[in-house]
Order: structure tokens, then C-alpha cells, then sequence
């Protein structure tokens, strides 16, 4: 059983504040732009949307898979927004963004993932200010080796892509493969050797700290540097129940670990999300 209906300890009671968030849930409206931060109802929206930061998400709101710890809706997906990358473009700008984060919605119904989509909005952004640094946190692409080539050579300086969790436990990730993960990540790295790749996991499936531990050590193996662990919260009795909520301590405790093992930088903390404080593991 999980700890959904437990009440949170008391380092999980972070505050939403609404009135902080409506301005820039507007501007993003206004601008026909999505974030996960909105799609995937993260707990730091709040913090980051009152800063006028934000995780851009690409490709629609609706994904093809249907991980059973996602808040992001599932079905069959609209087409392509050809003026996003334009729109999240002039919205990096409006809100004067150094570093950017581009997500999207897993899309196996095309060919190439959305690789071309990622693509594009990069360049959006590039051309408007190449000083920018730009994040990709994609899907697997169905380890499309010509979409790979694509994203690894888009210009941005960071790929991820996230493992989530230990190969036991991957009945909550859906229609994903543990291993194609690793893989992606691997060919990101030797399509790009000057790309830094990043992945991100969460803690509270009931994963024990030596499956981690091999974790690390198969991301590392795949030239992976970058890591962010956080705390896994169910969005609803819906979703996958949460089996335990780590203590701080554990996260510090696995992020001093993975720093000896080779990590260049990794973000731990039970708030922490793929894209929380992402400009931080370029200054790290």
C-alpha cells in the first residue's frame, strides 16, 4: 500500500500561492503557450512562475503513453502548432530568460518524435539571441537514430532525457524500456560529445538505495553527468501510490554518493523537478 492518503511530512509542506502564479499563468495563455509546470501540476509552479520562470512544453498537451505517476493528459494528440517555437521564442524574450527549458509530450505517432519541433523552437531561440543557453528534456523517440542525430546537433547545450526510476520498478513508466533509456542517452553523448546530458529520477516507488546506487552507475556508464533526484507526490488517488516519502537526508546522502562516483552535478531534494533551478548545473 501507499502513503497517498498519509499526510505529508512537514519538509513536503510547500505553499502554492495563486495570486503569486495568475500573472504569468495569463501572459502564457495570452501567448498560447504550455508548460509543464501547468500540464504536469509540479508543486514548485508556484515559486518559479512568481520568479517568471517556466518549463516550455512542445508538441500539444497530450501524450501517447500513459506513465502511471503523470499528471500530463493522455490520448490521441492534436496536430503540430506551427507558430510554438515563434511563440515560445518571443516569450523567452518578453520574460528576458538567460536559460530555457524545452519539454514536451511523448508523441509516438510521428515519425521522428518531434524532433524537427525541438529543432525548430531552438533555433526560434538562437536566432533571437544565441547568448541564451538552451535545455532539451525529450522522449525516447523510439530511439529513432536519424531524430537523435537531429536533437543532439539542434544547438542547445543540454539533453535530457529521464530514466525516472530503477529497472524493477518500471511498471509505472509505460510503454518505456529501462535499457532503450540508457541507450538514448548514450547515442545523445556520441552524436554530440560537446552536448552535456542529464537524467532525473524520482524517489518513493519503494526503489532501495543499491538499485539507485547501479543506477548511477549505468548513467554514468552511458556518459550521463547530470542527475536530479526529487521526491515522487501522486497527483491524485489516480496515479501510482506513494510507497514512502525519503527523508532529506537520504537525498543529500545520495547526491554525495553520486558526486564520488563522477557526477559533474547533481540536484537532490525532495522538491527537486528535472527542470528545478536548471541553470544551476551549468554553473555547478
Amino acid at each position: 500500500m501507499g502513503n497517498l492518503h498519509v499526510p505529508k511530512p512537514q519538509w513536503l509542506r510547500k505553499k502554492i500561492s495563486l495570486r503569486d502564479q495568475k500573472p504569468m499563468e495569463t501572459l502564457l495563455a495570452d501567448r498560447r503557450v504550455h508548460t509543464i509546470c501547468e500540464e504536469a501540476m509540479c508543486p514548485n509552479i508556484g515559486e518559479c512562475f512568481s520568479q517568471n520562470v517556466a518549463t516550455f512544453m512542445i508538441l500539444g498537451t497530450i501524450c501517447t503513453r500513459a506513465c502511471t505517476f503523470c499528471a500530463v493528459s493522455r490520448g490521441v494528440p492534436l496536430a503540430l502548432n506551427p507558430y510554438e517555437p515563434e511563440n515560445i521564442a518571443n516569450t523567452v524574450k518578453h520574460l528576458g530568460l538567460r536559460h530555457v527549458v524545452i519539454t514536451s509530450s511523448t508523441r509516438d505517432d510521428l515519425n521522428d518524435g518531434g524532433a524537427e519541433h525541438f529543432c525548430k523552437t531552438v533555433n526560434a531561440i538562437k536566432s533571437m539571441d544565441d547568448t541564451i543557453t538552451v535545455e532539451l528534456l525529450i522522449p525516447d523517440m523510439k530511439e529513432n537514430a536519424l531524430a537523435l542525430q537531429r536533437v543532439a546537433n539542434s544547438g542547445a547545450e543540454i539533453i535530457g532525457h529521464n530514466i525516472e526510476t530503477v529497472p524493477r520498478l518500471y511498471h509505472v513508466r509505460k510503454g518505456s524500456d529501462y535499457e532503450r533509456s540508457l541507450r538514448v542517452l548514450k547515442q545523445l553523448s556520441d552524436l554530440n560529445p560537446a552536448v552535456s546530458t542529464k537524467s532525473g529520477i524520482m524517489l518513493g516507488f519503494g526503489e532501495r538505495d543499491d538499485e539507485v546506487m547501479a543506477l548511477m552507475q549505468d548513467l554514468l556508464d552511458a556518459n550521463c553527468k547530470y542527475l536530479s533526484i526529487g521526491q515522487y507526490l501522486a497527483p491524485s488517488s489516480k496515479y501510482e501510490p506513494v510507497v514512502e516519502y525519503a527523508e532529506p537526508k537520504r537525498f543529500e546522502y545520495l547526491r554525495n554518493r553520486g558526486m564520488e562516483m563522477g557526477f559533474k552535478y547533481i540536484k537532490s531534494s525532495p522538491y527537486t523537478r528535472s527542470s528545478y533551478m536548471a541553470h544551476e548545473y551549468l554553473e555547478g
